[in-house]
């Protein structure tokens, strides 16, 4: 972070998107390094053929605080996420996480709706968007906690498909419990099938949100999540 730091610094000055953008390249950087350093073998798997040069709406299971550091290792195209705005008090790392994230704090509805409009003006420019939407980690031993309707709204007002992102090892690699759990070893991404949205309207939100929930739980069956029947192995 302290080698990327002067360039995130010079690129802030380029404005919210072009900026971004910038510091994103610069953060890749930082997290194939990182990965190498810390044993993580990541592995991407596109169950289809995934488009690059199109904008979606991501959405990935949350368990884990090494989730936000797979964001920035596997999408390699410009994309921006919702993160908390906790985060942006850690010293170094807190200033590039501002820079990037589109910080929400999930117990002000005021500032939810704030962030759903940047998330907004954002897609404007172009840029995907990732969305946790659980909004934290799932503590139960099912494979997805509740889903907030932020990610679903935004996809059907802007007609954009949602493609779903799992991360099954996250847990293994980094327990939830605390950031010093971080072992070596593979940690998956898995990219499925764009989940079209064209011709939705809000009132169909819930079963939306209720289809992609269900495809993302099969998955992560199908790739066996450990937290899964609370088997933590």
């Amino acid at each position: 972070m302290f080698i990327v730091f002067p360039f995130v610094i010079l690129a802030s000055f380029w404005g919210r998107y072009a900026g971004g953008n910038a510091i994103f390249k610069a953060l890749h950087f930082w997290s194939d390094i990182w990965f190498l350093m810390c044993g993580l073998r990541v592995s991407i798997t596109y169950e289809v053929p995934h488009n690059l040069n199109k904008q979606y709406v991501f959405v990935a299971n949350h368990i884990s605080y090494l989730d936000a550091a797979m964001l920035v290792k596997i999408f390699r195209q410009p994309f921006r996420p919702l993160g908390k705005i906790e985060l942006q008090s850690i010293p170094i790392f807190g200033y590039i996480y501002k820079q990037v994230v589109v910080l929400v704090n999930r117990s002000d509805a005021e500032h939810r709706r704030q962030s759903i409009q940047h998330l907004l003006n954002v897609m404007k420019h172009g840029i995907s968007i990732i969305i946790f939407p659980e909004g934290t980690f799932n503590e139960t031993t099912e494979p997805l906690g509740p889903f907030f309707d932020g990610a679903f709204r935004i996809a059907i007002e802007t007609q954009t498909p949602i493609k779903p992102v799992i991360f099954p090892d996250t847990f293994t690699r980094m327990h939830p419990s605390s950031i010093l759990t971080l072992t070596p070893g593979p940690c998956r991404a898995i990219f499925l099938a764009e989940i079209p949205v064209a011709g939705y309207t809000l009132n169909e939100l819930p079963e939306l949100k209720q289809q992609v929930m269900d495809v993302m739980s099969a998955k992560l069956r199908e790739y066996k999540a450990p937290w899964i029947g609370g088997n933590t192995q």
